[in-house]
């Protein structure tokens, strides 16, 4: 884990609250997360981590709570609108492009930060050709980065499940995000898939990148985060470090007490 002291604020959520229906699904959670930071949520099933997820980056709208992003006010109301805010999120389920390369799929998380627009895709301007190149170059960097630089020509759907998990992750970075969101990045693989994980994170985090993660296996979790948030029942439990959060006896009744399973 990082020992950085840094203080600036990537993100900052307050008071969000999220009803379906008849269920209070959150109620009043919020966090802050430093730039450089590994961030986790983590919870028994049906705790909110989910649904809290969902709301941060866009997918859900929240019912009320505000939310800053690099000190900026932003409102998530539309996955792409929080793209451009800078929030890159992977999803649980694999969602690439099956029948683009694996170069291509980057290729398309890079558009969102390019400037030469449909007139120049269409007429295919010098400038558009240019920019084209740049993006080819940056999304081949990240495939190396990730550690699958030498399948930037097979289709998506012909890697390996651990290698489709990289290949999102390095498309989530062409976005030059201020903060990556990892949703269940380690769900479905196996011990080895999972160092390999672990590794591709801390090394993203060294690099000074700000990533939060909501992920089923706590043992990792414990390992990987500077901080971590526990909720249950939509409602935030325990705030701090692996080792607060692992002595807070909140967290041990939620996960071991009568009314969940411990995972």
């Amino acid at each position: 884990m990082s020992n950085s002291t840094n203080n600036e604020t990537v993100l900052e959520v307050k008071g969000v609250s999220k009803r379906f229906g008849g269920l209070q699904a959150l109620s009043d959670v919020g966090i802050t997360i430093r730039k450089g930071q590994v961030y986790g949520l983590i919870g028994p099933n049906g705790a909110g981590k989910t649904t809290f997820f969902n709301v941060i980056t866009g997918l859900y709208t929240p019912d009320g709570g505000t939310f800053q992003l690099g000190g900026a006010p932003y409102t998530p109301t539309a996955v792409h609108e929080v793209a451009a805010a800078g929030i890159a999120r992977t999803f649980q389920n694999i969602r690439l492009f099956p029948e683009m390369t694996a170069l291509e799929n980057v290729m398309v998380g890079r558009h969102v930060r390019t400037s030469s627009g449909l007139i120049g895709a269409i007429f295919r301007t010098p400038g558009f050709k240019a920019e084209e190149a740049a993006i080819a170059r940056r999304a081949q960097e990240l495939l190396d980065y990730v550690g699958i630089g030498k399948y930037a020509e097979f289709k998506a759907r012909t890697l390996s499940y651990g290698d489709q998990r990289r290949l999102e992750i390095a498309r989530a970075l062409a976005t030059d995000p201020k903060l990556i969101a990892l949703d269940e990045p380690a769900a479905g693989m196996n011990a080895t898939e999972k160092v390999v994980l672990r590794e591709l994170i801390d090394r993203i985090r060294k690099d000074g990148r700000t990533i939060l993660i909501i992920e089923h296996d706590v043992k990792l979790m414990m390992g990987l985060c500077d901080r971590l948030t526990v909720l249950d029942y939509g409602k935030q439990i325990a705030e701090g470090t692996a080792a607060e959060v692992q002595r807070n006896e909140k967290v041990i009744e939620a996960y071991l007490g009568s009314g969940h399973k411990a995972h």
